[in-house]
């Protein structure tokens, strides 16, 4: 494991850059190209990561909890189990991201955008965003979205709601109705713990 923690790579270009189990906690890496990247188990923790693009990373079980990462790129990224909790992501772009077991609780994902990304099993529940969110053609299979106040996102269909996870606080765009049962349940691995 490399240990480059505080580091200052504002603007820098890191296309292809491999930072698998590397530990970059706290650093400012501000409008960043890490483009086509590999990060696996990276941890970026309280980073300032604004405005950096993580566009086609390979990021599985990456770690972005706390950081500030308002307008980041994340478009075709791999970024399964990465733990995004308490994480600053206004404005962000997650389309056609593959995001399956996600963790976005306490996350502010103001004006992100999800479009056509794979968000199946993602924890969404207790994300913090005023304004619409983008879920155009998300997958959304069993997608934690309970307590959710979804009713001014765009994109989102019936079949989306019907494959998701929510509860009777769960509020949906006009038009739109909870399943007959929300079909989940807690699931024993649904973490994106190690």
């Amino acid at each position: 494991m490399l240990i480059i923690t505080e580091s200052e790579l504002d603007g820098a270009n890191l296309t292809k850059t491999d930072f698998s189990f590397t530990d970059l906690r706290g650093s400012s890496m501000k409008s960043a190209n890490l483009e086509k990247g590999k990060m696996v188990r990276a941890s970026f923790v309280a980073a300032k990561l604004e405005g950096a693009n993580f566009n086609k990373v390979e990021a599985y079980r990456s770690n972005f909890a706390r950081s500030t990462a308002d307008r980041a790129t994340f478009v075709n990224a791999e970024v399964q189990r990465a733990d995004f909790r308490e994480a600053q992501l206004a404005g962000s772009d997650f389309t056609k991201a593959e995001l399956g077991r996600a963790d976005f609780r306490g996350a502010t994902i103001t004006g992100s955008r999800f479009t056509m990304a794979n968000l199946a099993r993602a924890r969404l529940n207790d994300a913090v965003f005023t304004g619409p969110l983008d879920f155009r053609n998300a997958f959304l299979l069993l997608t934690r979205i309970e307590g959710l106040d979804l009713s001014s996102a765009t994109g989102l269909e019936q079949e989306q709601i019907d494959l998701a996870c929510g509860d009777a606080s769960t509020r949906l765009p006009p038009g739109l109705v909870p399943p007959a049962g929300w079909p989940c349940a807690d699931d024993p691995d649904d973490s994106s713990d190690p």
